[in-house]
């Protein structure tokens, strides 16, 4: 860890935080999700550099130690697309390999459409491929319970408050504690999202409070208000994108307890195979005890994993 670098780019006019290690011409660049930043894949990073590559993990505008925009509540997954391929051209990178976490996953779709030839391949993790609007799951929408916490926290002002009752790292504690779970969070209706876990609750064991207060510190830096807004309240919006196809070999890294894998049509989209029509070139791998955090939970298998995929795709 003490090995990984740490400085700043310009990109779209922001000053993102940019993390490095390794060297050479053999680029990885992570996209995190939420509620994490670029220290979610501290051991990621760490192994694909022994393994050879120049490993880059962004934290997104709004998060961790990047810039806000001027206006949080206009931001959109294109801002963060055009931020990714911003940070390539500052650092000089024509083409990358990109591994991205739940909503990082839109983002790294997004480039593969729209910027393909900057992309190497593509692994995801806890979110297959899929684009905002989530067209290929549009027939099973009406089945999310309105005590969702997607559907609470898309409603202006309703997350701030709820957020607002406890310090940040408090709320990221009951957030981990909460995806980390099998289950989708829902709340009853006269229940706050942030009620679904005890204050006292034990994080799970692959945090440790170092962890968490990295998390907690650099989110109360940031605050909420970007992420609140890309994904949560950008997510059902179309991105202005046909699901065309990805060209760049895929990779899927699925954890079999985790939530998401319950959200209405996902399972069988992955399944089924129907995710294949818009990455033809598509392996998919579940893990029998993965959650949603499966790269911090079981960091051992799923570097094994990626260094695998990676070194079968490396030009």
């Amino acid at each position: 860890m003490e090995k990984i670098q740490h400085n700043h780019v310009q990109a779209k006019g922001l000053k993102l935080h940019v993390a490095q290690i390794g060297t050479g011409p053999k680029v990885v660049v992570f996209l995190h999700g939420f509620p994490e930043i670029w220290y979610s894949w501290r051991h990621q990073m760490v192994a694909v550099a022994n393994a050879g590559y120049r490993a880059i993990s962004i934290d997104f505008r709004g998060y961790g130690l990047s810039e806000h925009p001027s206006e949080p509540e206009k931001a959109t997954f294109n801002d963060f697309v055009n931020d990714v391929v911003a940070v390539l051209d500052s650092l000089g990178i024509t083409k990358a390999h990109l591994v991205a976490k739940d909503f990082g996953a839109f983002v790294a779709a997004m480039v593969g459409i729209l910027h393909p030839d900057r992309v190497s391949t593509i692994i995801l993790l806890g979110v297959p491929f899929l684009l905002p609007g989530l067209s290929p799951l549009q027939s099973q929408l009406h089945l999310i319970p309105p005590g969702f916490y997607m559907l609470r926290w898309m409603v202006p002002g309703g997350a701030e408050a709820d957020f607002g009752r406890f310090d940040t790292k408090t709320v990221i504690r009951k957030v981990y504690i909460m995806f980390s779970g099998s289950l989708p969070p829902v709340a009853a209706d006269n229940q706050e999202i942030m009620d679904l876990v005890d204050s006292s609750a034990p994080v799970p064991p692959w945090l440790s409070e170092e962890d968490l207060a990295e998390y907690g510190s650099l989110y109360e830096k940031s605050g909420f208000r970007t992420a609140l807004q890309v994904p949560y309240r950008t997510m059902m919006l179309p991105c202005g994108l046909d699901v065309g196809k990805i060209r760049a070999p895929g990779l899927v890294i699925m954890g079999e307890q985790d939530y998401i894998m319950k959200f209405p049509g996902l399972e069988d989209y992955i399944r089924s195979g129907k995710v294949k029509e818009f990455v033809p070139n598509l392996d998919v791998t579940f893990l029998a005890q993965g959650t949603h955090f499966v790269q911090e939970q079981l960091p051992e298998e799923v570097n094994h994993l990626i260094i695998s995929f990676l070194n079968k795709h490396c030009e």
